[in-house]
C-alpha cells in the first residue's frame, strides 16, 4: 500500500487536500477511517462539516481506538485516514495514566497501522496530521508528551511515506 502523509497546521486545508487526492486516485472507491469523537458541540460541528464535504458514495468508518484493524478492514482502493491527530489524543488519554507507557502504547499503535498498510498489497493510504511541534514549548506535561508522541508518529508515518505534503496557508509544499 502507498502512503502519503499530509500534515500542517490548523486549519491549513488538511483534510480537503486529502479528499482531493483520494477522489483523483479512488473515485468512489475510497473509505474514511475517522478516529474523532463527538465529544462537545464544537467538536460535533466539525464532524458534521467533515461528513458533509465527503462524496457521498464514500464509506466511513468511525474508530476512535484501533485504527490498525480499521484500515485493514477497509475493502476500498484508498483509504484516508482522518487524523492521525486526534487519535494520538485518543490514545494518550486511555487507562493508566502514566505518560510515558501511554505515549509508548501510542507510538506501538502506529507501528500496527504500519504493519496493517505493509499487508495490503494494493491501493494507498493518505494520513492526515497537523504539525504541532514548531510552536511554543507546552507549559504542562501532558501537552508536552502529547506534542513529543505526535512529532515521533509523523516521523514514523513520514519515514514510511512515498509521498509528504505540508499545507502552508492552503497552499501544498511537497517534502517528499
Amino acid at each position: 500500500m502507498r502512503i502519503a502523509l499530509v500534515t500542517g497546521g490548523a486549519r491549513a486545508g488538511k483534510s480537503r487536500w486529502a479528499q482531493r487526492e483520494a477522489l483523483a486516485l479512488g473515485g468512489d472507491d475510497v473509505g474514511v477511517v475517522a478516529t474523532a469523537e463527538p465529544l462537545d458541540d464544537e467538536m460535533a460541528d466539525r464532524i458534521a462539516r467533515h461528513r458533509a464535504e465527503r462524496p457521498s458514495g464514500w464509506a466511513t468508518i468511525e474508530e476512535p481506538l484501533d485504527v490498525a484493524a480499521a484500515v485493514a478492514a477497509c475493502a476500498h482502493s484508498v483509504v484516508v485516514l482522518d487524523c492521525l491527530t486526534v487519535w494520538m489524543s485518543n490514545l494518550l488519554h486511555q487507562p493508566p495514566s502514566d505518560l510515558a507507557a501511554a505515549s509508548d502504547r501510542a507510538l506501538e499503535a502506529v507501528e500496527r497501522l504500519l504493519a496493517a498498510a505493509d499487508r495490503r498489497p494494493d491501493g494507498d493510504l493518505i494520513v492526515v496530521t497537523n504539525e504541532v511541534g514548531m510552536g511554543l514549548v507546552p507549559g504542562d506535561a501532558l501537552s508536552r508528551a502529547y506534542r513529543d508522541t505526535l512529532g515521533r508518529a509523523n516521523a514514523r508515518v513520514a519515514a514510511r511515506a512515498e509521498r509528504v505534503v505540508l499545507l502552508v496557508a492552503g497552499l501544498p509544499v511537497t517534502v517528499r
